[in-house]
């Protein structure tokens, strides 16, 4: 139970000069950054603590936030990594669930995060869907219109931004079991932990490594096999990782990739990202699985794609998952390499684990290798 919780008059503007009113929510002030939305109706807490959202403000559009508190291990890194968040109905005061250990506005509170309530989120996402990503500003200490506009205008776009070393461990680490026989060295450019989890959970020993650490820096961890994760920004500006992933695939080591993996991997098989109109992020997507021929639900989170036609093209990679709602990219594969990427997040959690698979697959590579 939060005590003298008492909302102020906030404000919501967007790049193109939409103004939406609400209510304050976590600490007063004023935040920034690139408005998206995500469908899910459960995990925000694993949401909020995502680091791929690193400078974004995101709309969540279930109807009811907060209303059953947090946990201390329903988180996907160390602290909060979004920048903001709106929503329609909030629980700043109140949640259901015994186990929770404090609420919503406390966590919000504690981590410094500025947010907005009673905001029409529908009408706000059909806006967004119409209009595309773009850039926002939320702020509760002042409600002044034109000086917060004068503000969003030095927001940089998302364009270029190489979000993934604001994310990324300054020093490297090591999970699992160090007398496993299999070891796979973790290009960290965001990593969830549950992805760490899943990896651990198969008896892998990981070494996570900063993400401009060298492929001799990593080889010398001797690993079995190599993985890059997911992670924020534009990965056309991370030409020190597309360097890493070339060296990692000359030398034929397995390889898998997981978003902001599967993006990189694409650019260091000279296939192009672009930015996508808004991006996919919820639990739901359906994603086909072209090999197999079955279908699967997902759970996604990104707002860069890889370029279809240039992969149509191309010799060397092949399409291997592809989106059911908009055919666009979702897995690729390298001929005559053991690597592979997904642009969803198999180790999703909450949500569906239809791709878990895809885990067991990158052990069976190390293993046969």
């Amino acid at each position: 139970m939060i005590k003298n919780f008492t909302a102020v008059p906030a404000v919501l503007i967007l790049q193109d000069g939409t103004v939406f009113t609400g209510k304050s929510l976590g600490k007063v002030g004023t935040t920034t950054g690139e408005i998206c939305f995500n469908t899910g109706m459960t995990g925000y807490q694993e949401i909020f603590t995502d680091p791929s959202y690193f400078g974004q403000i995101i709309i969540m559009t279930n109807n009811h936030i907060g209303n059953y508190g947090v946990k201390a291990d329903e988180v996907e890194s160390g602290d909060i990594k979004i920048a903001g968040m709106i929503c329609k109905k909030y629980s700043a005061q109140t949640h259901s669930r015994l186990q929770a250990e404090s609420s919503l506005q406390d966590y919000f509170e504690k981590n410094n995060l500025v947010g907005i309530s009673d905001v029409d989120t529908r009408a706000l996402t059909i806006h967004v869907r119409k209009q595309g990503a773009m850039n926002c500003i939320i702020s509760s200490e002042t409600t002044d219109v034109e000086i917060l506009k004068k503000k969003l205008k030095d927001v940089p776009d998302m364009n270029g931004l190489d979000l993934a070393i604001k994310v990324t461990t300054e020093k490297a680490y090591e999970r699992g079991n160090p007398d496993s026989k299999i070891k796979v060295a973790v290009l960290d450019c965001g990593i969830k932990e549950n992805i760490l989890k899943c990896l651990i959970d198969r008896g892998v020993h990981a070494k996570v490594f900063n993400a401009k650490t060298s492929f001799k820096e990593m080889e010398a961890f001797k690993p079995n096999g190599y993985f890059i994760s997911n992670g924020p920004g534009d990965p056309s500006a991370m030409d020190y990782a597309v360097k890493t992933i070339k060296e990692i695939q000359a030398a034929g080591k397995p390889f898998f990739g997981i978003c902001l993996g599967h993006q990189l991997l694409a650019l260091a098989n000279d296939i192009p990202t672009y930015k996508m109109h808004h991006g996919h992020r919820g639990i739901n997507h359906p994603v086909k699985n072209l090999v197999t021929n079955r279908s699967e639900i997902t759970s996604q989170n990104h707002g860069f794609g890889v370029s279809h036609e240039a992969i149509e093209k191309s010799t060397t990679v092949e399409v291997t998952h592809v989106n059911l709602n908009d055919n666009t990219i979702e897995g690729i594969r390298i001929k005559g390499k053991k690597a592979f990427s997904v642009q969803y997040h198999p180790e999703s959690s909450p949500g569906p684990h239809d791709s878990r698979y895809l885990f067991d697959q990158f052990i069976e590579n190390m293993n046969s290798n």
